[in-house]
């Protein structure tokens, strides 16, 4: 549904406003969620059962995310100049550098958040009530608010609404919404290839003003992108497995995620200049290369690695889990540098929201061919909660899918990009 909301934000504007009134709205929506989320786990609330409370806080907390992300990401391609003081053109090597520079410096913003709260949040929920924690969690809204209230914008181009992608989404969520209330044999596959269906089409709408050679290498590159981020993984099995046989409480859990977030900050601060002066299929063929190596601790783990390492060596699970996490955490944010640098360049002026809400939502669609890919792998190799024997073939197999499909993408596809 992003592309409505890119479609609002760069057509309607709001008492005069196309972006900080689009913020404080995302911020009021997260703030419901939140409230539902707290009164459904403090009981203060009945107008429904806990379980549609945490529905329906679930999804406003997520909705009024995606419009602030929204907007945000229309801004990050506002704030380069495109003309020098004089008015003359700027170099497109310089305004594409700055572009990508751009985009490193939101992901560090967003690792230095997680940072901030992984660690705290691990240790809030092993001392307070969740009730405690979702209202704390109303600290965001009030972040992104204080933040619209003291930035200063730019002038924003105006150009009306195209209706085919304002009420194509509209119609498009409504057939979704409508699809997953109801019990459809398949609706996840359906919901899927409609979805692709949909969001490719109006890419083309927003993409076929571009030359030929840009539209070539938008195509490949986003291909890709697309394989890379379309890998399956292990799914809550493997969250149970560290919970129920490796110990892994909540505290536990809040610290190796504090380490990776610290680390990932630290890995985009070293690599990213670098990453955004190289070929998307070159970052992306190291990056596959690396992240299979790292991740083979995790694939131990499940071997019983564990008790051999403690046999032999004195450290055991949660030194093996901290390890793991010091290491793949910085590539697993590197991995989304390339992209938000190309949709960065190639953001056309008056659509720029809307844009990025598409190719966003395109690689959200990659995520969700994953997911069902998992959803494949867990049917076939069974695991209920406390029975775990089949979780190194599911994590083995996605790991190896991880490797030779983006690989073999690379080498087919990466030569077409300029």
């Amino acid at each position: 549904m992003k592309m409505v909301f890119g479609e609002l934000v760069d057509a309607v504007p709001i008492f005069g406003s196309q972006r900080r009134i689009y913020v404080f709205i995302g911020a009021a929506f997260i703030a419901a969620g939140m409230l539902l989320l707290a009164g459904a786990s403090g009981g203060w609330l009945t107008f429904a059962s806990p379980e549609n409370l945490y529905r329906l806080g679930a999804f406003v907390s997520v909705l009024g995310v995606v419009i602030q992300d929204v907007v945000a990401d229309a801004m990050s391609t506002e704030v380069v100049d495109r003309e020098n003081p004089d008015g003359t053109p700027r170099p497109k090597e310089d305004v594409d550098r700055e572009l990508g520079m751009v985009q490193v410096l939101g992901r560090l913003a967003l690792s230095f958040g997680m940072f901030c709260v992984a660690g705290l949040a691990g240790w809030i929920a092993s001392i307070y009530s969740y009730e405690s924690v979702f209202l704390a969690g109303l600290i965001i809204p009030a972040i992104s608010v204080s933040g619209a209230l003291l930035i200063s914008l730019r002038p924003v181009e105006r150009r009306p609404i195209d209706w085919r992608i304002l009420g194509g989404g509209i119609v498009f969520g409504i057939f979704v919404l409508t699809l997953a209330g109801a019990s459809v044999p398949f609706n996840q596959e359906i919901v899927f290839a409609v979805s692709m269906a949909v969001i490719c089409s109006m890419l083309w709408r927003v993409v076929r003003q571009l030359d030929p050679e840009t539209q070539r290498t938008i195509f490949f590159a986003a291909l890709i992108i697309f394989i890379y981020r379309a890998m399956p993984l292990a799914g809550q099995g493997y969250t149970w497995f560290v919970i129920d046989v490796l110990g892994f409480d909540e505290a536990f859990q809040g610290t190796l995620a504090q380490i990776g977030a610290a680390l990932a900050l630290l890995g985009m601060w070293l690599f990213s200049d670098a990453i955004t002066r190289r070929p998307v299929a070159q970052v992306l063929l190291w990056l596959t290369v690396i992240t299979t190596l790292l991740s083979l601790p995790a694939f131990g783990l499940t071997l019983g690695l564990a008790e051999w390492t403690e046999r032999m060596f004195g450290f055991g699970a949660r030194t093996i889990a901290i390890i793991d996490a010091a290491t793949t955490s910085p590539f697993a944010q590197l991995s989304m540098i390339p992209l938000l640098t190309l949709i960065a360049i190639y953001a056309p002026a008056g659509h720029r929201a809307t844009w990025f809400a598409l190719m966003a939502s395109l690689m959200n669609l990659a995520l969700v061919a994953g997911s069902l890919q998992t959803k494949y792998l867990n049917e076939i190799f069974v695991i209920t909660r406390g029975q775990y024997d089949n979780l190194p073939y599911i994590v083995g197999i996605s790991l190896v899918m991880g490797f030779v499909i983006p690989i073999a993408a690379i080498f087919s596809f990466g030569r077409r990009l300029k």
